[in-house]
């Protein structure tokens, strides 16, 4: 039998692997056995409480932490026209790098306030600003 056997169930020929630890596994079940029981990667996540992916993913959802809906309902999402030109705005390097100072400063409202008086990066908050809250 090529592929050893499931780490979890040790019957079933192992298809998969997991993502986080590379542990062999059979089937959806024994995966989810496998997350919640023996995973190292998730084990250890779980004891630093939520990961930035995982607060990414939540507030993503449209959830907020307490589990209620975010103000911007469907009807309010950004057209693919606006998704394209905030994407073609972030390809400019000039403006990557205003992003990584800001994010990379041990003040980064400091920062912020600084890149704000130059006309490129203004636009560039002034267009995700009428995406995120349009004004009526």
């Amino acid at each position: 039998m090529g592929g050893g056997s499931c780490s979890v169930c040790k019957e079933a020929p192992s298809k998969y692997k997991c993502p986080s630890c590379r542990t062999p596994y059979c089937s959806v079940t024994c995966f989810k056995k496998h997350k919640e029981e023996s995973c190292q990667k998730t084990l250890v996540q779980d004891e630093n409480s939520k990961s930035p992916l995982q607060e990414e993913v939540t507030r993503s959802s449209g959830l907020v932490e307490d589990g209620t809906k975010c103000p911007n309902d469907k009807d309010q999402h950004p057209s693919l026209s606006e998704v394209k030109e905030i994407r073609d705005a972030l390809r400019d390097p000039e403006l990557q790098k205003m992003i990584l100072k800001i994010d990379g400063s041990s003040e980064p409202e400091k920062e912020l306030e600084k890149v704000m008086e130059g006309q490129a990066f203004r636009q560039f908050t002034d267009k995700i600003l009428d995406i995120v809250s349009p004004q009526e």
